[in-house]
Parts: C-alpha cells; structure tokens; sequence
C-alpha cells in the first residue's frame, strides 16, 4: 500500500532527532503497511497535519454558526409570505382540533 502524497517534489528537507525506541517502532509500521520509513513518516504527518486543521476549520465554523443563531434568535428577521400564509394554516387546524 504504497501512497505517495501528491505535490511532493522533494523540495523541501526536514530532519528530527529521535530516539532509537522511536525509531524502531516507525520502521515497524512502514514495514507493516509496506512503505519506505520516509514515505511513510512523510504521509503520516500531512495526515495528521490536515486533521489539525481541519478540526481547527470546523472549531472557527461552529463559533461563526452559534453567533449567528444567537444573532437570529435574539432579532429575528420578519417571516416570509409562504411562512406567514403556513402559520395560519396551521393555527386554522390547530384551532378546530
């Protein structure tokens, strides 16, 4: 299951000091999943990149999300014909129930 992550050019270095524990436990995994130690150190971290982020992405989101239903529940736009026209529907049925 060799995955090379697209848009890699080998352009970039970067270099960790690791322990040797560390060390045998990542050239474990790569041998499991059958990839190169940089192959696989090097698709592990841009998962792990794009989680961090994408869970920071949702975090922003959902803070915008809950501003603006605060926003609307405390001043609520004025409702739209087809709501109005609904409600009263509604009302009618709930009335003679």
């Amino acid at each position: 299951m060799n995955t090379a992550v697209k848009g890699s050019g080998n352009k970039e270095r970067l270099e960790a000091r690791i322990s040797p524990d560390m060390k045998k436990l990542i050239q474990k995994a790569a041998e499991l999943e059958g990839r190169t130690v940089s192959d696989f150190l090097i698709s592990s971290s841009v998962a792990a990149a794009r989680q961090v982020i994408n869970a920071h992405l949702n975090i922003d989101l959902s803070i915008r999300d809950q501003v603006l239903f605060a926003e609307n529940l405390l001043n609520p736009p004025e409702p739209v014909k087809n709501l109005r026209v609904a409600a009263a529907k509604y009302k009618g049925r709930a009335d003679g129930e």
